[in-house]
């Protein structure tokens, strides 16, 4: 009989709704430490059991959950980090994080964006500033709030090494949210980068109007283009049509607690997009991607009319409605092999 192991300690590095989210999920099945930077919020989750600011007061955090702002508590005491900050803070935590974590111990990211500047997807970053320390992502169709309240979904992690991924997909895993594992972690970071973009658009169309065959069609057009540059980079066609892919794409486009859907239908009322981010509480990952988007699509040499039209809306100018005619002026072509929309 194998002797009994100490239970890894997961230290979840963020206080936003899908960190602590995720943090809630990793409680239930083994000690869990949450760093936040506000005072009130840890002392939300370590007396209330709440993260009132993020998930309302109605959702109810495990007992097993404790929450500080001691950034060296956290680092030392950490078998496993998952890193929920946002991705143009993510480089400077890790950088702060060097100095104290242990070596070896796996980063998971739940970051769906790219860094500005460098364009590097998330477990890049962590290659830079960690090197040595497994890196991988978990995503998938998951609205915080919904998961936290315990409605079903599922997720995948991606990490290089299988059996890693296999150990550390328990921790991720309860009765109503299932956690599949997988090697694609260009595959999975793109997705989740992408689809933010995507849901923009879609935003922008609610704004206009458009019908249901409309959204299907840019939905179904926009998981093309996610798959095209995807597997440019390195990443497996089928994440794409995945849960990474397709399936965090369909919540991010229809549902209405989506920032990004929500931060296209803020630009077809008319508001600047720096008035739309100056008025949410967290932050839309679509609105940065949107350009790096571009410059992947210049380097690897694809077409990508829909991301374009986005760019176009946050970054130079354009109105929704020059985005949906710019679309529909492209003449469609094959559908798998063709470079329209």
């Amino acid at each position: 009989m194998a002797p009994a192991q100490r239970e890894p300690n997961v230290v979840v590095l963020g206080g936003g709704s899908w960190g602590t989210t995720v943090a809630t999920i990793c409680a239930r099945r083994t000690p869990t430490l949450q760093w936040v930077r506000s005072e009130d919020t840890a002392k939300d989750i370590n007396d209330n059991h709440r993260n009132s600011r993020y998930l309302g007061d109605e959702v109810v955090l495990p007992d097993g959950l404790r929450a500080t702002t001691d950034f060296s508590e956290a680092a030392q005491s950490a078998d496993v980090i998952v890193m929920g900050v946002p991705s143009h803070g993510f480089r400077g935590v890790l950088e702060e994080l060097a100095r104290e974590l242990r070596p070896w111990v796996p980063v998971v990211s739940l970051v769906k964006g790219l860094e500005q500047g460098t364009n590097l997807r998330m477990s890049q970053v962590v290659d830079e500033v960690l090197p040595g320390h497994p890196a991988g992502i978990l995503a998938g169709p998951n609205i915080a709030r919904e998961v936290a309240e315990g409605y079903a979904a599922a997720a995948v992690l991606a990490m290089p090494d299988q059996h890693l991924a296999a150990n550390l997909a328990d921790l991720f895993r309860t009765r109503r949210f299932r956690t599949y594992t997988s090697d694609d972690v260009v595959g999975v970071e793109m997705a989740g980068a992408l689809k933010n973009v995507y849901a923009i658009a879609v935003g922008m169309g609610y704004s206009l109007g458009i019908g249901e065959n409309t959204r299907a069609m840019v939905m179904a057009r926009a998981v093309a283009e996610m798959s095209k540059l995807g597997v440019a980079m390195g990443g497996h066609r089928d994440t794409f049509g995945g849960l990474a892919g397709m399936g965090d794409l369909i919540v991010t486009c229809t549902s209405q607690r989506s920032r990004n859907r929500h931060v296209g239908e803020q630009l077809g009322s008319g508001k600047t997009v720096e008035e739309i981010i100056a008025a949410m509480n967290q932050v839309a990952e679509g609105v940065k991607a949107s350009s790096v988007i571009m410059d992947f699509a210049e380097q690897y040499g694809i077409p990508m009319p829909i991301a374009r039209e986005v760019d176009g809306v946050i970054n130079h100018g354009c109105t929704v409605e020059d985005a949906y005619r710019g679309l529909m002026l492209e003449k469609p072509g094959h559908e798998v092999h063709g470079a329209g929309f």
